[in-house]
């Protein structure tokens, strides 16, 4: 009986390790994609250390980022239109409030906003890695965290994407 719940547990943990898998996306796991540069960022409480960054469209960036603040953050990048529809979404989650602590009550997991917007979440500490591709036809994106409040105080950057 023992070698049978043990058996089956194991089964268990293992099948959902596995169907955990991968997210969909416009950014690729780290290991996975053709590294033209690294970019390492530092979040801190209201602020990221770069104001803009200038890309090469159609290059692969690897995105490091810090959390040195001591609330927790994100970090998504988009056109204006989509992180502004992102932060009225976590607006509306937060009940109008700002929602340092629990991101509003959006699950912030790894991955896409609105199935366009690569982005990671960084707990206070933590460092995170975003690998992401630079389009091709457009000619400015931003990077942002959209936790409520956060924008506003300045946690926005500009990616200039060079022809």
């Amino acid at each position: 009986m023992r070698k049978t719940l043990l058996a089956l547990t194991l089964g268990l943990v293992t099948s959902t390790a596995f169907a955990a898998g991968e997210h969909g996306g416009s950014h690729a796991p780290a290991g996975d994609a053709e590294v033209d540069r690294t970019i390492r960022l530092e979040a801190g409480d209201m602020w990221f250390d770069a104001e803009s960054l200038n890309v090469e469209p159609g290059h692969t960036i690897r995105f490091e980022i810090t959390n040195t603040g001591h609330l927790a953050h994100e970090f998504v990048i988009g056109d204006a239109q989509a992180q502004e529809a992102h932060r009225e979404m976590m607006q509306q989650m937060s009940g109008g409030h700002g929602g340092h602590g629990d991101h509003g009550g959006h699950d912030m997991a790894e991955g896409q906003h609105g199935g366009q917007m690569p982005a990671v979440n960084l707990a206070p500490g933590e460092r995170a890695t975003l690998v992401w591709t630079a389009p091709k036809n457009v000619d400015s994106l931003e990077y942002a965290c959209n936790i409520p409040g956060h924008y506003e105080s300045g946690m926005s950057g500009n990616i200039d994407l060079q022809g």
